[in-house]
C-alpha cells in the first residue's frame, strides 16, 4: 500500500532527512529535554532474567538511582506510550533485526526486556549462533534478531593480515528477507592498537595501513547505502539507521573539568542543547542517507543521547570488572527511549508490511 496523500509524501521526505516526526503536529520527537518522572523506569533489571551483565548497573551495585527516573520530553508533543502487546501484534509473523556493534546489542537487549516485562507470560526462546542472536515470541511468530557486525563492510583474513574492505559487503545475504532492519556503526571505527580488529584498509585498488577514520567511515557507509539501494524493496522491508551513539569520556564537552569522565555523573545535561556540539560522524551519516535512492529512516538519537552523561555503566558494568565504560548504556536506561522512538515510527499508519489493530 503506497502513501495515500500528498501530505504523506511530504511527511515521508521529512522523515528521511530529519528523523521521525509526530504525524499529529509536525513535532520533531528528537528535539526536547530530559525531565524527572518518578513513574520511570519502565522496568527493573530483576524483571528481565536474560539481561546482559555488562548493562545491569542495578545488579552490579550502582548506588545512585536518579538515572532510572528520567523521561525524554519532546518540545511540543509527547511520545506514544509503549504497548508491548500492540508492538508484537503489529509485527505478527514478521522479523526485526538490529545490525551493528555493541550499541545495537544494547538496543536489542532493551527491546527484548521491554517486551518480556510487558508480556511476562508470553512464551519465548533465545538462540545464539555465532554473531547472530534470535529472540522469538512464539505465540506471535515475531523474531527479534541481533547480528553483530561492527563495520557493516567486510573484514577478510589474507596472507598479509586482516583487511578492512571499504567497498565490500558479504554479510548482506543475512539481511535479505528481514521485514525491519535497524543498522548501526561508528563505535569501533575509532579503535586502535589491540582493540583494532584489522591490520590494513582496502579502498578500491589501494591498500593502506591506516587513513582518517571519519573518511573511512563515510566510504563504508556509502557502500552500505549502495547495498540498500540495490537490494531493498521498500514495499517489503523498512530500513532504519540508529544514528551515532555518543560517549562521555571527556567532561569538557559538557562544561566540566578537564580529565573527568562519566564517572559519578548522576544527572543529565539540563536543557535541549549539548555544549560539545554535533558529532562529525552523525553529519557524515546524514549526508549519505540524503544521497540514497531508497528510504532509510534516521532514528536521530545523537543529541538526546549526548545529554545523558549519567546513563553509562561507568564502573558498574559486569560487577566493575570491565573498567570504566562511558560508551555503553545501563539497562533499564537510555536505550529504552531509543525503542520508544522506534515504536513511534512503527506506529505510523502507512506501513505496507505491518499489521494494524
Amino acid at each position: 500500500m503506497g502513501w495515500s496523500s500528498s501530505i504523506s509524501v511530504v511527511l515521508f521526505l521529512t522523515l528521511l532527512i530529519h528523523g521521525i516526526r509526530s504525524a499529529e503536529n509536525g513535532c520533531n520527537l528528537f528535539e526536547g529535554s530530559w525531565v524527572y518522572d518518578d513513574s520511570y523506569p519502565l522496568y527493573h533489571s530483576s524483571m528481565c532474567p536474560f539481561i546482559e551483565p555488562a548493562f545491569d548497573c542495578e545488579k552490579n551495585g550502582r548506588p545512585d538511582k536518579f538515572y532510572l527516573n528520567y523521561r525524554w520530553q519532546p518540545t511540543g508533543c509527547n511520545i506514544t506510550r509503549f504497548n508491548g502487546e500492540d508492538f508484537l501484534t503489529r509485527l505478527r509473523g514478521k522479523s526485526l533485526m538490529f545490525v551493528g556493534d555493541s550499541l545495537s546489542l544494547n538496543q536489542w537487549q532493551s527491546l527484548t526486556c521491554m517486551l518480556h516485562v510487558a508480556l511476562p507470560s508470553a512464551p519465548y526462546s533465545i538462540v545464539r549462533n555465532g554473531g547472530l542472536s534470535i529472540f522469538t515470541f512464539k505465540s506471535y511468530g515475531v523474531k527479534l534478531m541481533f547480528s553483530r557486525n561492527a563495520f557493516l563492510v567486510d573484514i577478510v583474513g589474507e596472507k598479509n593480515g586482516r583487511v578492512l574492505k571499504l567497498d565490500s559487503i558479504g554479510a548482506g545475504e543475512t539481511w535479505k528477507g528481514v521485514d525491519v532492519l535497524i543498522f548501526d556503526s561508528w563505535h569501533w571505527w575509532l579503535h586502535t592498537g589491540r582493540k583494532q580488529p584489522w591490520d590494513f584498509i582496502q579502498d578500491g585498488n589501494q591498500t593502506v595501513r591506516d587513513m582518517d577514520r571519519l573518511v573511512a567511515y563515510e566510504k563504508a557507509m556509502k557502500t552500505w547505502a549502495k547495498w540498500v539501494d540495490d537490494n531493498v524493496n521498500p514495499a517489503e522491508t523498512r530500513v532504519f539507521f540508529q544514528g551515532v551513539s555518543p560517549d562521555h569520556e571527556n567532561a569538557e564537552k559538557w562544561g566540566e573539568h578537564a580529565g573527568e569522565t562519566c564517572l559519578r555523573e548522576s544527572r543529565p545535561v539540563l536543557g535541549s542543547k549539548y555544549p560539545g556540539g554535533e558529532v562529525p560522524a552523525e553529519l557524515s551519516l546524514q549526508k549519505v542517507i540524503r544521497s540514497m535512492k531508497k528510504t532509510v529512516e534516521l532514528l536521530d538519537l545523537t543529541t538526546l543521547s549526548q545529554l545523558r552523561k549519567d546513563g553509562h555503566p561507568s564502573i558498574y558494568g559486569n560487577g566493575g570488572h570491565r573498567g570504566l565504560d562511558c560508551s555503553h548504556w545501563c539497562l533499564p536506561g537510555l536505550p529504552d527511549t531509543w525503542n520508544l522512538l522506534l515504536y513511534s515510527a512503527l506506529m505510523q499508519k502507512s506501513l505496507p508490511i505491518l499489521h494494524s489493530n
